[in-house]
């Protein structure tokens, strides 16, 4: 195990001094119940020390950035920055789904691709550093790897917020999602769907969940309507 997340390690830009606290942040509570290890051997206390770096990294951040922003505009910011969406996309950036020690069961059925999970890995992954080399590796970590391309990222995780809102400024036509084809057993299925704005297709995605292809098909569309304007 050691020798594989040592490409973790490089993945992350930051040398631990102790990898067992690395491997400690991958270990998912279904490893832990299969093997029959103690509960606090699992990420979720991690996690949460993790959580807290992360708001703390995410409002300073905010705070300096945004100068003249009110509390409660900055408390919305700072949510959709550092959401279970925004989080699996960073993981999946990482790859951290390949490092994961899951329970059979768990890995069998999708885990290493779930969202609750990999965003919750990443959030251990930074309690991880903190433990291991101080805050701030912790926070140059965060703003490497998490508070990076912000306007990027969100088109991606949030692309069908994104162009419905762009359909309602500008081009006063409905959009539908309609699903053309899913394959896969139930439990590793792919998703394909089509967006129409109006009667038009402007879109495909594919994702192991309608939702997720959703989003693809989404952010597709929203590429096309911005090279129709440049």
């Amino acid at each position: 195990m050691e020798k594989d997340i040592r490409k973790l390690e490089i993945r992350t830009g930051y040398h631990f001094q102790d990898i067992n606290l690395l491997i400690h942040a991958m270990t998912h509570s279904s490893y832990v119940n299969e093997k029959h290890l103690k509960k606090p051997d699992c990420n979720e206390r991690l996690e949460f020390l993790g959580d807290a770096v992360l708001e703390l990294v995410s409002s300073e951040y905010l705070f300096f950035e945004n100068e003249t922003m009110p509390e409660g505009e900055l408390t919305k910011l700072r949510a959709s920055m550092v959401c279970e969406k925004a989080l699996a996309f960073c993981a999946r950036d990482l790859k951290l789904g390949d490092f994961l020690l899951l329970g059979k069961g768990e890995d069998a059925t999708g885990g290493r691709k779930r969202d609750s999970i990999t965003s919750d890995a990443l959030e251990a992954l930074i309690g991880a550093i903190y433990l291991d080399g101080g805050f701030a590796n912790a926070k140059e970590f965060i703003l490497q790897h998490i508070l990076n391309d912000l306007d990027g990222k969100r088109l991606f995780y949030d692309s069908k917020t994104i162009l419905q809102e762009i359909v309602q400024g500008g081009l006063d036509k409905s959009i539908s999602y309609h699903l053309l084809d899913e394959r896969g057993p139930d439990h590793d299925k792919s998703f394909y769907v089509e967006v129409l704005i109006g009667d038009l297709s402007y879109g495909k995605g594919t994702g192991r969940t309608k939702k997720a292809a959703e989003q693809e098909a989404a952010y597709q569309a929203i590429l096309k309507l911005r090279n129709r304007k440049a």
